[in-house]
């Protein structure tokens, strides 16, 4: 009896320790991310995607393009992540809704296969030697900031934003 509640207790706790590690935090929040700025996208109307409120900004749907071309560049240079095959749905929201869907989706599949050990190897980065954990936190922080732009063109337009998904 003892030992089964022995190793009981080591299956529990390595299952435990195993869901609180850098990479499943970033899976949980990526997911969380990926589906609150679907919301995003799905709140604003086609015809508003080429809203821009200034001309020195980017319109909602060059907002949602950059954010997919850096998850590619980031992906692709640091994690090996493949070009994602994208959607030709004709009509243009639906196509880059699933776009980005696609491009969270790529870099979750590879992010899945990294070990620990990985998150640690440094690269070259344009703004010196970053860790792979860093370039993890620079692809969610990135995804952040242009979805908090993307809340105020919804608000310039009088679209109310969807609840926030956090983690």
């Amino acid at each position: 009896m003892k030992k089964l509640l022995f190793v009981t207790f080591i299956l529990i706790t390595s299952i435990m320790n195993a869901q609180d590690t850098p990479i499943t935090a970033f899976l949980e929040k990526w997911e969380n991310s990926k589906d609150y700025l679907i919301k995003v996208a799905e709140s604003m109307p086609e015809d508003a995607y080429d809203f821009k409120p200034t001309e020195r900004e980017m319109t909602f749907e060059e907002q949602l393009l950059h954010i997919m071309q850096n998850m590619s560049w980031l992906g692709a240079n640091y994690f090996h992540v493949k070009e994602a095959e994208v959607s030709i749905i004709k009509n243009r929201k639906e196509r880059i809704i699933e776009n980005v869907k696609i491009s969270f989706n790529s870099v979750s599949s590879v992010i899945k296969q990294l070990n620990l050990s990985e998150l640690k190897e440094q690269v070259d980065f344009f703004a010196g030697k970053k860790t792979k954990l860093q370039i993890l936190n620079l692809l969610q922080d990135h995804v952040t900031h242009h979805r908090g732009q993307l809340i105020v063109h919804l608000n310039l337009n009088d679209v109310k934003p969807p609840k926030y998904v956090g983690w």
